[in-house]
């Protein structure tokens, strides 16, 4: 009886440790989604994580005039990082609440098929658009504009401004938003212990507050976001240098919580996971635990590995050095590849600004160490 408790035990333990190791398999772009799978080792409190949750009723928010909405088992995600001073973000991000927020990173996520690939393509925020009508969140109606810098939509609008934007430039449905600021960012990267990089030259930079010399740094939630922001210390100054930064970054950051997932401990996991749905916000068919972990699950197969990342194609723009217009044949390949589930060919990204700008290969992803974050 004894040998068969042992068994018994051992079989349980296995299966736990299985379970979370499949749990903590993670994407860059939904690493606060899948973190939710941790739940299943602390069930008990579902309901305040569900509870952390913000979500965003998208689809009410826009109608139906929208691209159509291709049921093939591919998915199309939009991630920001919005940049609002208001509170704790006046610290983080440094500087001043001026009453108003923008999208400060924007990333379309395109998962393939099957789930085992994905595709994507960070926007400029300086990038001079054509924006649609949108409705205000106090009320009235913005009416549509030209040559607007793509992240005015946000200010204007909101979440629901910049998914029609986005869906007027590129045909393609966005499935699902979500949207993370300085603060959750930063406490996400402490929750999961930091994050390892390796920097080919020294980065310094007084406005995103980081200086790092050469070599490898393991970097908490303050340094981590100042990389992920700084656009003077690397390239060319511009926001096209600071983009290639966030690519690399968010390929470690996978790597990062890769490496731990084998050996979270409950208490960790739950830290992790109540973290992560409190520096959040989705759209609302994504807002709730049961829903994110279904997301997570589809998800666990996609690996650092199988994630191809571009900058939108842009040229600088002739009446103004700081800001970038579309390539517009060059952008049409990527959003038409997009839609044909299909890798973005290279001829797409050839030659556009975004792709020439000279990062040197200044940061790197770096072997994680397993035995981090926080208990």
């Amino acid at each position: 009886m004894a040998h068969e408790a042992d068994h018994g035990r051992r079989t349980s333990s296995r299966r736990r440790r299985s379970a979370r190791s499949r749990a903590l398999h993670i994407t860059a772009w939904g690493v606060a989604t899948v973190l939710l799978l941790a739940t299943a080792a602390v069930g008990c409190l579902y309901l305040k994580l569900n509870g952390n949750i913000r979500g965003i009723d998208i689809n009410a928010l826009l109608g139906r005039d929208r691209p159509r909405d291709v049921d093939n088992g591919s998915m199309d995600i939009l991630v920001l990082g919005s940049d609002s001073r208001s509170g704790a973000n006046a610290e983080a991000g440094g500087g001043q609440d001026d009453g108003t927020a923008r999208s400060d990173t924007a990333m379309i996520v395109h998962v393939y098929p099957g789930h085992r690939r994905a595709g994507v393509v960070s926007i400029p925020r300086d990038t001079l658009v054509d924006r649609p009508s949108c409705a205000k969140p106090g009320g009235g109606t913005a009416p549509a504009a030209s040559n607007e810098m793509f992240n005015e939509a946000y200010a204007v609008g909101g979440p629901a401004c910049t998914v029609k934007t986005v869906e007027t430039m590129t045909g393609i449905r966005m499935d699902h938003y979500m949207e993370i600021d300085f603060t959750g960012f930063q406490r996400l990267i402490d929750a999961l212990g930091g994050v390892s990089v390796t920097t080919s030259r020294a980065i310094s930079d007084n406005e995103s507050h980081l200086h790092l010399p050469a070599g490898t740094h393991h970097l908490n939630g303050k340094q981590a976001l100042g990389l992920v922001r700084t656009r003077h210390g690397v390239g060319d100054g511009s926001d096209l240098g600071r983009i290639r930064l966030q690519q690399a970054f968010l390929k470690a950051l996978v790597d990062r919580v890769d490496s731990i997932g084998v050996l979270g401990s409950p208490a960790r996991l739950y830290k992790i996971a109540s973290t992560a749905t409190g520096a959040i916000t989705t759209d609302s068919e994504l807002a709730s635990v049961k829903k994110l972990v279904n997301l997570g699950e589809s998800l666990k197969n996609l690996g650092s590995k199988h994630i191809s990342m571009v900058t939108m194609p842009v040229r600088y723009d002739p009446a103004d050095p700081n800001r970038v217009v579309p390539l517009t044949a060059q952008t049409e390949k990527v959003w038409a590849a997009l839609r044909a589930d299909r890798p973005i060919p290279r001829s797409a990204t050839k030659g556009s600004a975004g792709d020439e700008v000279d990062t040197g290969g200044v940061v790197r992803s770096t072997p994680q160490a397993r035995d981090g974050g926080p208990e």
